[in-house]
């Protein structure tokens, strides 16, 4: 268990739970909401880790159990030991990786919005594929998805979508994803059967709640309205159900700053506009988010691999097959895989590199 000790830090988690224990006495404890509800979050944060060392701690007593019957009794156990410890082996990865996803905001919903870059038809069908990756992605992890907003391409592919990963760490995991993705293929669409360079552009930010305030009154709102030609039902080609918002507005760094947000999928305006404003707020959010990362020097070298326009990973079809992360050099030769949604080698290669990072920065 000695791969647990820096994971769980029992000791430390134990006293720390006692010290809100004894803050959740107070008498005063409930007269600041925000507090008291920040407060219960990290007792069952740090909770959520005291049991899974107990489970843990059960899993490795099994296994002991198992082998001492296989020696008295000289029964042939090694099939059930060895499930046993493979078992603990990949619990113990999952926690590990869980362990690297200790930003305030990891725990909550990623909102999640593609783009095609140029190229028409090709970049279109191309910002389809990663839809489908991140929808295969959240299934397989057992999140739910909600589409957002879907704009389909002419031809093939889409203009532009945005859903909502929602389920306990989707933006710790997805935050890895932010940035240009480029793939090189013999494209589908060219009767020549030339080989063809695409890109696409996602943007990751964690979706905001009622716990976290963000001002919009510093800036102008523009409210747009459109026939989405979503899936809402007949109604929404008919009416404009479709919302657009636009906020002018000035960060807190003093950049003067257009942040759009749009939902078309909810059969009423009314709908649409209330998933607009939390899509609009959400991105002021990761705006400043990502202001205050700035000033951080230790987180310098990450800022700087997600920004916009910066080529993050590249997925090759021809003339093999590849997926190579440009910020990690993380290269898996299985390309379909990858777009079929398994990329979680990708993602935790992410957040151990930016833990190598900062602890360089620190030293």
């Amino acid at each position: 268990m000695k791969r647990s000790g820096a994971i769980f830090d029992l000791a430390e988690r134990r006293t720390r739970v006692e010290e809100l224990n004894q803050e959740r006495l107070d008498p005063s404890f409930w007269d600041d909401p925000d507090h008291a509800r920040e407060v219960e979050q990290q007792i069952a944060r740090e909770n959520e880790w005291i049991e899974a060392w107990e489970d843990l701690k059960q899993r490795v007593e099994d296994i002991q159990t198992l082998q001492l019957m296989a020696e008295e009794e000289d029964a042939d156990l090694q099939e059930d030991i060895v499930a046993e410890a493979r078992a603990l082996e990949d619990k113990l990865d999952e926690l590990e990786l869980r362990s690297l996803l200790d930003d305030e905001d990891d725990e909550r919903n990623a909102i999640v919005t593609i783009n095609p870059g140029a190229g028409g038809t090709e970049s279109q069908d191309w910002a389809d594929m990663l839809l489908r990756m991140y929808m295969r992605w959240a299934e397989k992890e057992g999140y739910d998805v909600e589409m957002l907003g879907y704009q389909p391409g002419e031809v093939a592919g889409i203009k532009s979508a945005s859903i909502n990963v929602q389920g306990k760490y989707a933006y710790g995991h997805l935050k890895s994803e932010s940035g240009v993705h480029r793939l090189v293929r013999i494209s589908p669409f060219d009767s020549e059967n030339r080989r063809h360079t695409s890109f696409a552009s996602v943007f990751v930010y964690p979706e905001v709640d009622d716990s976290i305030e963000v001002d919009l009154s510093q800036g102008e709102l523009d409210f747009q309205t459109f026939r989405s030609g979503g899936k809402g039902g007949q109604n929404v080609n008919k009416v404009a159900t479709g919302v657009r918002l636009v906020w002018d507005g000035t960060l807190s760094d003093g950049e003067e700053v257009t942040i759009t947000a749009e939902c078309t999928e909810e059969r009423s305006q009314l709908q649409n506009r209330r998933r607009a404003r939390t899509m609009l707020k959400s991105r002021v959010y990761q705006a400043e988010r990502e202001i205050r990362e700035r000033k951080k020097e230790k987180r310098e070298s990450q800022k700087k691999s997600i920004e916009w326009g910066s080529q993050i990973r590249s997925y090759v079809l021809h003339p093999y097959t590849m997926v190579n992360d440009h910020r990690t050099e993380t290269k898996i030769n299985n390309a379909e895989t990858v777009l079929d949604g398994d990329i979680d080698e990708l993602i935790q290669a992410y957040l151990t590199h930016g833990t190598k990072d900062e602890e360089e920065a620190a030293a």
